[in-house]
């Protein structure tokens, strides 16, 4: 038996056309699992499905969806299970942020970043729920990020979506382990995607504080999530449930 083996398995990816999301995605098609991309961008969306179609046995999809919207989640599940016949994996990656001090914060900015990043992973595990009950049990993955860990004079919104993730995570685990689904976090270290790129741009310093506090002593790639992706959608984490897991080259563990 291959323990790493998601053949005959389907993966959504919020947030999957590019960044972590699409490492991920890139992990589990060559895993054999197909794939449903779920994002706003419909070109890039595309350009993720031709990208991953030819890794593995399985297929992918494109599906448009705002997380932020009920309605618009329970299409996307809809158009999953018409598609590609069920749902086994859901990664809840899709997020957002806003970079302001906390007493120059915009309250719709507030509501904006925990809606996109906590309020998604919510209304989306709960859509999916009844699919992965029907199908045995299943896996979720939620993005929980270094700043479920750390403060960040620049982050409030952020830093509080992602704690309230790592905590969402722990009671999805605990309510649903009866039903064979596990649920864990990942907690992405920095990592250069579009959003730390501009990170870098907006902070000083940020690029040679990140380099001498990671002990790998580089950014991670989006690649570098393709293992814990199989690693969490398979069998061989059947018995892991509400785990936070850092992917981060060591950074949270130095001083």
């Amino acid at each position: 038996m291959n323990l790493f083996d998601l053949s005959g398995k389907v993966a959504i990816v919020t947030g999957g056309n590019g960044g972590i999301g699409l490492g991920m995605a890139r992990g589990m098609a060559r895993a054999g699992a197909s794939i449903a991309v779920a994002a706003r961008n419909a070109v890039k969306n595309a350009a993720a499905v031709a990208e991953l179609d030819p890794l593995g046995a399985g297929r992918c999809i494109a599906v448009e969806v705002d997380i932020t919207d009920s309605a618009s989640i329970s299409s996307m599940v809809e158009a999953v299970v018409r598609q590609l016949g069920g749902i086994n994996i859901l990664v809840n990656n899709a997020g957002t942020n806003i970079r302001q001090r906390p007493e120059a914060l915009a309250e719709a900015d507030w509501h904006t970043v925990i809606n996109t990043n906590l309020s998604s992973a919510f209304l989306c595990s709960k859509a999916c729920y009844p699919s992965l009950q029907a199908a045995g049990g299943g896996k979720v993955m939620n993005n929980g990020s270094m700043l479920s860990i750390f403060g960040s004079p620049w982050g409030p919104a952020y830093a509080a979506s992602k704690g309230g993730m790592v905590q969402l995570t722990k009671s999805l685990a605990t309510a649903w382990a009866a039903d064979n689904i596990q649920v864990n976090c990942f907690l992405p270290g920095w990592i250069d995607t579009e959003l730390t790129q501009r990170a870098r741009q907006d902070v000083d310093g940020l690029h040679d504080h990140v380099l001498k506090r990671t002990p790998a002593e580089r950014w991670g790639h989006i690649d570098d999530f393709q293992g814990i992706a199989v690693f969490l959608a398979s069998a061989a984490s059947d018995f892991v449930t509400g785990a936070a897991i850092p992917i981060d080259g060591g950074f949270s563990v130095n001083i």
